[in-house]
């Protein structure tokens, strides 16, 4: 008799940041998958998904790699990317929370641990080329934003490779997230009432939606994909679609005035958010998905369908310098405060020349 071939064992699988955001509508789709043997949610408190098995633990506790012995693949979605969250803070939790799962991961014999960045820490300029390759070289600006905390994560990863060589590590970098309690740089842009650009160049916007970002993450805890994978809708969007779709104008200045204009307000703390953000709302940075593609991954949100989401969900509220107001008007970002700003030294600027003529 020939012997029947096993089926591999199935994966015990672990989701940190599992109560709530990416985090628990990831858990939420992995215990019906038939694929996975366990699923385990990791966080500090209990979240409402029965199914899995709860370990109630801070990710940056030391004691993590005594928790997680017994799995084989960690999808690290514990983080604050909040815009509001204060710089240094945020920056001191993602890093450490990183190192600890990667360590922890390494000590625990765990098979791979999979991270989400973003598809920002190639850079955004005028010169990218559309769309980007996923092995396109990582040449965003290190800064005080959420990308930089990406592209310090990214290097911890990269450590972490050489040191554990039996560690896989995969990296997921998703375009511009949309998509239910999404709240970012680029979705407050467009709750702005004009849209910035910059004279001579016009942005190509492509989006993520939060439902590909979950297929994705499931291919990747299943090892389908790995290594760095970029995440998006297929294509990209003119920035005239985009006046189009949501009724905005452009607001068009040069591009000195611009970034040199909001490094100034940046550095006087009027504007949170370090001027190299704005590089994201007025110059291309769009990525061709090949791993997923050539795995047989489809998107299931066109940039359309993904922007037009975007659309419905905006705030009604107004969003100064950063920070949102509870009053019922368009809002403005750190992006669409700085754009009222410099908008407004451009008009005093005119007013001068015009005097002194």
């Amino acid at each position: 008799m020939v012997p029947t071939s096993k089926r591999p064992r199935q994966p015990v699988v672990a989701v940190t940041g599992a109560a709530s955001g990416l985090g628990r509508a990831l858990l939420a789709r992995l215990v019906t998958s038939a694929d996975f043997r366990r699923v385990v949610a990791i966080d500090e408190e209990r979240g409402d998904v029965q199914e899995a098995t709860w370990r109630v633990i801070d990710v940056r506790d030391p004691l993590l790699a005594n928790r997680i012995s017994d799995i084989d693949v960690v999808v690290h979605l514990a983080g604050d990317y909040a815009v509001d969250s204060d710089p240094r803070e945020r920056r001191a939790y993602n890093l450490r929370a990183a190192q600890t799962v990667l360590t922890a991961s390494a000590a625990a014999r765990v098979r791979r641990v999979v991270l989400v960045t973003s598809a920002m820490v190639y850079g955004a300029a005028a010169e990218n080329e559309v769309p980007l390759p996923e092995d396109a070289p990582v040449a965003a600006e290190p800064d005080t934003g959420v990308v930089g905390d990406h592209l310090e994560i990214e290097a911890l990863a990269r450590r972490s490779l050489r040191s554990h060589p039996g560690l896989e590590v995969t990296v997921l970098r998703p375009a511009a997230v949309v998509g239910p309690g999404v709240d970012t740089v680029i979705t407050r842009h467009f709750e702005s009432p004009r849209l910035l650009t910059v004279k001579g160049c016009s942005p190509r916007w492509q989006f993520c939606h939060v439902d590909d970002l979950l297929s994705a993450l499931e291919l990747a805890a299943r090892g389908v994909v790995g290594g760095v994978v970029a995440v998006g809708c297929d294509g990209w969007l003119e920035q005239e679609q985009v006046e189009e779709m949501s009724g905005l104008r452009r607001f068009e200045l040069p591009a000195g005035l611009t970034f040199g204009t909001a490094q100034r307000l940046h550095r006087l703390g009027i504007t949170p958010a370090p001027a190299t953000d704005l590089h994201y709302v007025v110059y291309p940075w769009v990525v061709d998905c090949t791993s997923l593609r050539e795995a047989g991954w489809k998107p299931a949100w066109t940039n359309e369908a993904a922007f037009g989401q975007l659309l419905e969900l905006r705030e009604k509220a107004t969003t100064v310098v950063g920070r949102r107001l509870p009053v019922k008007e368009a809002t403005l970002t750190a992006a669409g405060a700085t754009v009222a700003v410099i908008g407004t030294a451009a008009i005093v600027r005119q007013v001068r020349r015009k005097r002194r003529q």
